[in-house]
């Protein structure tokens, strides 16, 4: 039985992604102790986005991951995925050896930390694209890789029955694309000010500052360093098709509002309570623009498939 048809026979299980939103503490605190009454399996923790974001240290989010795992929560600490100072590689040390939580790994040099460690999780931004580098992870100490956010159905369904090693699969079901990162801070741009002297400003935008075209309409949202897609990314009615496909997880990534309503969606259309398309509907209630799935289709990324007009948008 190859790989692909191993991880066929099992449910995909919920998983929230790290947070990739500057808000303040008290809201942080609160949003992860609701989440420990949540449908979710496992909780990815950690700043991946600016290390200068200071309202939650590694020692914060060290806590809130064993109040998670003490509420019977599979706990993953995330590393940043730019490293650009000594301060940024010694957290980055800390968390690849701290000894109690799996390690999502988002770079190389914190892969090369991971090794030899407790296993750890191949995160999206290593741009793991092919059997052989999948094999590589695998072999280093990987037990599960998050497929990169523009892969499509018939990549992954060509690939996984490739692989050589068992590997879990996770896939971006939910929630803004994060595109692309930079040393440069977009929102302190935005705003007139230095990376340096940013003054902080992210933590007004809970769910990113959204950009428009000149017809108005929506683009793109800064966040920082990173930049993601105004649409929110949704796949809830194409989970029947990822568990042909043999993936194991779903994550779904933070929004400031509705996560509760949310992923108890994705749980409800995953154990078959509620029919996909009824899920979809209640999506398009709690996000702050409009969905898109195209990259999952094979098209560009911010188009979605609209079965009531049966067109792309």
């Amino acid at each position: 039985m190859d790989i692909s048809e191993i991880n066929k026979s099992r449910s995909p299980r919920l998983a929230l992604g790290p947070l990739f939103y500057y808000w303040p503490r008290d809201q942080i605190l609160g949003f992860y102790a609701e989440m420990a009454e949540s449908e979710l399996h496992t909780v990815y923790l950690g700043e991946v986005v600016c290390s200068r974001r200071h309202e939650m240290r590694l020692s914060d989010w060290i806590s809130i991951g064993k109040d998670l795992k003490a509420a019977g929560k599979e706990v993953v600490l995330s590393t940043p995925v730019l490293i650009e100072s000594q301060s940024d590689l010694k957290t980055m040390c800390r968390i690849a050896e701290n000894g109690e939580f799996e390690v999502e790994v988002n770079d190389m040099g914190a892969l090369r930390r991971s090794v030899g460690q407790i296993p750890f999780i191949a995160g999206p931004h290593l741009n793991l694209y092919n059997a052989a580098s999948i094999d590589i992870v695998t072999m280093l100490g990987a037990r599960r890789w998050v497929m990169p956010i523009e892969y499509s159905k018939e990549d992954l369904a060509e690939l996984l029955p490739q692989l050589k090693n068992p590997i879990e699969t996770e896939v971006f079901v939910f929630g803004r694309l994060p595109l692309a990162y930079s040393a440069r801070c977009f929102t302190a741009r935005y705003h007139n000010l230095s990376k340096d002297k940013c003054e902080f400003r992210c933590i007004h935008d809970p769910d990113g500052l959204l950009l428009q075209t000149r017809e108005d309409q929506p683009f793109l949202v800064v966040n920082g360093t990173q930049t993601q897609s105004a649409r929110t990314y949704c796949l809830i009615d194409q989970i029947e098709s990822m568990k042909e496909c043999g993936v194991t997880t779903l994550r779904i990534s933070p929004q400031s509002r509705h996560m509760r309503n949310i992923i108890r969606a994705f749980d409800d259309c995953s154990r078959g309570k509620v029919e996909s398309s009824y899920g979809r509907a209640l999506i398009e209630k709690w996000i702050p623009v409009s969905s898109c799935d195209g990259y999952w289709h094979g098209r560009p990324g911010m188009e979605a498939w609209r079965p009531e007009e049966e067109e792309w948008q």
